[in-house]
Order: C-alpha cells, then structure tokens, then sequence
C-alpha cells in the first residue's frame, strides 16, 4: 500500500479540502455524481469511476458524503479497503450510527475512525477544527495533519466520542439559532425588535457554559411551573402573530416537566442536579433514562 488518499463523496467538504491541500499527486476521488468528475480533474484529483478504483492502494481514506448514505458507504467500501487503511468517517451522524459503521469496517481490512468536523468546511478549509475518536485516533491524527489539516485534536478511544460531543454541542448551537429566528420574527412582527435585543445585551453576562448550566437547570427545577406558565402564554402570543411556537412549545414541556419534579432546594453543581433530576424524572415517568 502507498501513502495515496481516497476522497468517497466530493460535494461542498470534498471539493474544499482537495482545492485546499497539496494531494493532487496522492488523491483519488469516487462520487455517485458523475458530473463531479470535473471539479475532480479541475483541481488535480484522478477522478475515479468506482469506489473501488479510488481506494485502491489507500491509506488515509476521508469518507464527506451525505448523512444518509454514510452507514451504507461504510458498509460497501469495507471490504475494498487495504490492509491497515484508516477510514475517516467524517460525517454528521449520531454516535450510534458511528459504532455501527466501525463494526462494518471492522469486519474488513481497514481500521475506523470517528472524526467529528466542528465548524463550516468554508472558510475554514484545512484549519477547520477536527475532533478524532477511536482505537487508532492517534494514528489518524498525525495522518491528517500530515495531509495539511492544522486543527485536529484526539479526544479519546471510542467511536462515537468525536460524534457525541459534536451533536451535543449541536443541541444548544443549532437550538439557539432555531429560537433566534422565532424571537426575531415575533419581535419584528410586534415592532420591538431594537427594545428587545437591547434588553438582551443589556442582561447578557460573562460566565462560562458550566455556571450557566448550573443556573439554567437551578431555575428550572425551582421555577419550572410558574416559567412553562409563563412559556404558554408566549406560545399563544406566537400563534397570534400567525409564528408556529415549535421551540416554545417544547420550552413549556421541559420547563413543566424540571419543574413539577419538587427538587427543591436543588443540590449544589449541575452534576448532582443532573443526576438527581434523571433519577426523579425515570421514577416519576417523566422521560426516558436509557440511551
């Protein structure tokens, strides 16, 4: 086996690190799209016609394709891949759904790894932060940054680790934009949208992401009721204003829920709240405990 890399999928993370690192010696590229053959050859990439043809002789293997088809592609490229070839499984899927790809790699030649990509491929390009998880994550991380990645850091043994903390951060990330929009859409609709992000920045406060969960749980646990009251009346407000209430309608559930499980006075730290939380909410039916 040489040194050579096998790109499977080359949509918009593909075609950005290929146009971003020297591989035009080394790369092979596979896409389900023939039309992308171009871009492959327009960057110095052997367009290849078969998954098959481009991992020939691989070793450092970056699968970028759709959510979707990621378990699928793991599943069909395993028993392609050479002896040792690490195959980087870079996409946005669940943890679990990382664990069942390795287990399909693991069935061949090659050796899985769980990369998590923890920002927009553009424009960050080859120093867009990469989170490596996985029995050979060491191995994949100076694989990668000899390749030209400069932001790649081991976060563990497991697969599914990288992927975990990516979807988790994804949770709050990717929540606050969903509540963003429907805040500004019924601020705009109201004609309060300076007094309303002034109030904001004027309430906003320097305190890291541990304070803030610890505070955040603390109020719900002691004033959920009164706060899922209050949420209703928000979400009545939104369909007034013709705004589906799709996230305020699930804040009034969570903040009931915390709230009517009569942790109070909570325990101190957001860890024993969390435990302490979970346990009440298994007992009482709330929500589910198992993974």
């Amino acid at each position: 086996m040489d040194r050579s890399i096998a790109l499977i999928g080359f949509g918009e993370a593909g075609s950005t690190f290929a146009g971003a690192g020297d591989w035009s010696a080394q790369a092979r590229a596979f896409d389900i799209l023939p039309a992308r053959r171009d871009d492959m050859a327009e960057l110095g990439i052997t367009a290849c016609d078969s998954a098959a043809e481009a991992l020939a002789g691989a070793s450092l293997v970056l699968s970028l394709v759709t959510a979707d088809a990621a378990p699928l592609v793991a599943q069909e490229v395993a028993p392609l891949l050479g002896e040792g070839a690490l195959f980087c499984d870079m996409n946005s899927v669940a943890p679990g759904t990382k664990r069942a790809a390795a287990r399909a790699i693991a069935a061949g030649k090659g050796r899985y790894v769980d990369v998590a990509v923890l920002a927009p491929v553009n424009p960050a390009r080859m120093k867009v932060p990469l989170l490596v998880s996985g029995p050979d994550a060491a191995e994949a991380q100076a694989a990668l940054e000899a390749v030209g990645f400069t932001h790649v850091r081991t976060v563990g043994a497991d697969v599914g680790r990288a992927s975990a903390i990516k979807l988790v951060r994804s949770v709050m990330v990717k929540g606050l934009e969903a509540l963003t929009a429907e805040m500004m859409m019924a601020a705009h609709a109201e004609g309060v949208a300076d007094e309303v992000l002034a109030s904001l920045d004027a309430s906003e406060k320097t305190t890291s992401w541990a304070s803030r969960a610890d505070y955040n749980l603390d109020r719900m646990l002691v004033h959920g009721r009164r706060r899922a009251a209050e949420m209703d009346e928000a979400a009545q407000m939104l369909r007034s204003l013709g705004i589906a209430p799709r996230m305020t309608e699930n804040t009034v559930a969570w903040q009931q829920a915390l709230g009517e499980l009569g942790l109070v006075p909570p325990p101190e730290g957001f860890e024993a709240k969390l435990a302490a939380a979970v346990k009440a909410g298994v007992a009482a039916g709330v929500f589910k405990g198992e993974n």
